[in-house]
């Protein structure tokens, strides 16, 4: 409920229930069958004030419902205000509210900025002015943006430890009922068996896996779940945590405050030979005829069989 005064702001309360139903002005007055020019003098706050009946017509298409509290006040259901209703296009007219307005803060953020994924310009060769706002016309992304919205907002991270060794950790990012959108794998190893050295029982998290669900995707859940991660750590003494990434998960970690590190050795591969492949090739570990066979580790590779 909006009011002023102890008056009920009848035309905000309107634009508030157009967006909450996603209807433009011509829909909900053709839903209550009431000229549109009388809807847009109403929420514009132009011309005498609107007859009772009017008001209720244009509220019950909309999905309110209004409530009479005693003979000198009248109220309505408490509906969310429209966050972008104080803002004002280039002619100072007020923005649809059911449109959902925000803000371009990056050009990816405006459909209209094709080349955004492209190429990369300096914005004095952009090929069009980028506004300040946008919204999306198409009622289908718009029910997809509110949803995802919904979605960020009840999503809760927690740290799982039930049925799990000491050194495992597994995070979950999950919605009400219990329901998994996504999940953080890691586990501890020790600096001082790594090392070979007494360091006071230090260790450090390598990182599994992070995995959200495809819908999800791009709402931050994964930056959440890698924050829990970062939290959890600090609780248990762990400074550093490692992980290994290719392709768009090196962005992903890099974004999160991961550092790329030049000075560690490449990743190596060890594949197991089946015992009769072994004998035909005469070979154990490593490749058929090459110096790696036999000993499996090169000079001095008998001593750790």
């Amino acid at each position: 409920m909006t009011e002023i005064g102890g008056l009920v702001d009848v035309a905000a309360t309107l634009r508030a229930l157009r967006r909450q139903a996603d209807l433009s002005q011509r829909e909900l007055a053709d839903r209550a069958g009431v000229p549109r020019s009388t809807l847009a003098r109403i929420e514009t706050g132009q011309g005498s004030e609107p007859g009772f009946r009017t008001v209720e017509r244009l509220i019950r298409a909309a999905g309110g419902e209004l409530a009479i509290g005693g003979p000198t006040h009248a109220s309505l259901s408490a509906v969310p205000a429209v966050p972008h209703d104080g803002r004002r296009d280039e002619a100072g007219r007020r923005y649809p509210p059911h449109l959902d307005v925000r803000e371009v803060r990056t050009l990816t953020d405006w459909p209209g900025a094709w080349w955004a994924h492209w190429y990369t310009l300096p914005p004095e060769r952009w090929p069009l002015r980028v506004p300040e706002v946008t919204y999306d016309r198409d009622r289908r992304r718009r029910d997809e943006r509110r949803w995802r919205e919904r979605i960020r907002r009840q999503v809760r991270v927690r740290r799982v430890t039930d049925e799990l060794p000491e050194s495992s950790w597994c995070i979950r990012a999950e919605l009400p009922g219990d329901a998994v959108v996504g999940e953080l794998r890691a586990h501890e190893r020790s600096e001082d068996l790594l090392l070979g050295d007494d360091l006071g029982d230090q260790r450090e998290m390598i990182l599994d896996g992070v995995v959200v669900a495809p819908e999800l995707r791009l709402l931050g859940i994964g930056r959440r779940l890698i924050a829990r991660l970062s939290e959890e750590m600090g609780r248990a003494g762990i400074r550093t945590a490692r992980a290994f990434a290719q392709f768009g998960d090196v962005r992903f970690l890099l974004a999160c405050g991961f550092q790329l590190e030049a000075s560690r050795p490449e990743a190596l591969r060890l594949d197991r030979r089946d015992p009769e492949e072994r004998r035909d090739t005469g070979a154990g570990w490593g490749r058929p005829g090459s110096a790696e066979g036999g000993g499996g580790l090169g000079q001095g590779g008998e001593g750790l069989a």
